[in-house]
């Protein structure tokens, strides 16, 4: 008995409860993830606010959803069960996501989801249909949707109504996107940083390609239209502040 609570004493003299193990980490240190949605340099406001598109369009925002899926960074991923978030208007998402202490450069996330999840079958959390975020069984989820209106839609009631999917072959446009730290990123052990992501809709409408309202009011199938207004999203997304 006396020589096991020697070797007892030993084991937690050399490796204390929060220390961090080869191979693992300590779940305390972490980074924050926070998702901001702006237009014009002002954070969204639904319904209330007027914003204009680079092209001088004027507009209303009355619903703003999309998935971001697969974040990493560094080797550290959300396990399963958090890999998928549904941002959406008009709260402000936000998450933890686990990681080991070290020096980071970089973010990674898809925005969308992977092709396999489209056709899975019924699904829970936010990937539930009953998320408004689903077409049907063939065609799978939405995976960006912005819904308003303005004087320059041609749609009826001025809509508009961009439901931007397609998973299939080259309907494909779920994105992955990459986004590097003004400065080097240095998480402790034990420590939570804390990073805010915004998504700019002025880069939405005019980054890669032009879109007009007055031209795409419209776009609730995949194709070229969703392919053309999805390669915008490439633009749409940097970091704002680290903490």
């Amino acid at each position: 008995m006396r020589y096991l609570s020697l070797l007892c004493f030993i084991l937690i003299f050399y490796f204390p409860a929060n220390s961090v193990a080869q191979g693992g980490h300590d779940t305390s240190t972490s980074l924050h993830i926070i998702f901001r949605n702006t237009a014009n340099q002002k954070k969204i406001v639904l319904r209330d606010s007027i914003y204009v598109t680079p092209a001088g369009e004027k507009y209303t925002i009355t619903k703003l959803k999309y998935y971001i899926s697969n974040i990493r960074i560094g080797e550290n991923i959300l396990d399963e069960a958090h890999n998928f978030q549904l941002i959406s208007e008009p709260a402000d998402v936000s998450f933890n996501i686990p990681v080991t202490p070290g020096i980071y450069t970089e973010i990674s996330f898809l925005l969308g989801i992977d092709s396999l999840y489209h056709c899975s079958g019924a699904q829970e959390g936010v990937l539930d249909p009953m998320n408004d975020m689903f077409w049907t069984w063939n065609s799978g989820y939405v995976m960006f949707k912005l819904e308003g209106s303005s004087e320059n839609s041609k749609a009826d009631k001025n809509r508009i109504e961009h439901h931007i999917g397609g998973y299939r072959n080259n309907q494909k446009i779920a994105t992955p996107l990459t986004l590097s730290f003004k400065e080097t990123l240095n998480i402790k052990i034990g420590e939570q940083k804390e990073i805010t992501i915004t998504a700019d809709l002025d880069q939405y409408w005019n980054s890669k390609n032009k879109i007009l309202i007055a031209e795409k009011p419209v776009c609730t199938l995949p194709g070229e239209i969703a392919r053309t207004i999805a390669a915008n999203f490439t633009m749409m997304f940097s970091i704002n502040s680290v903490q």
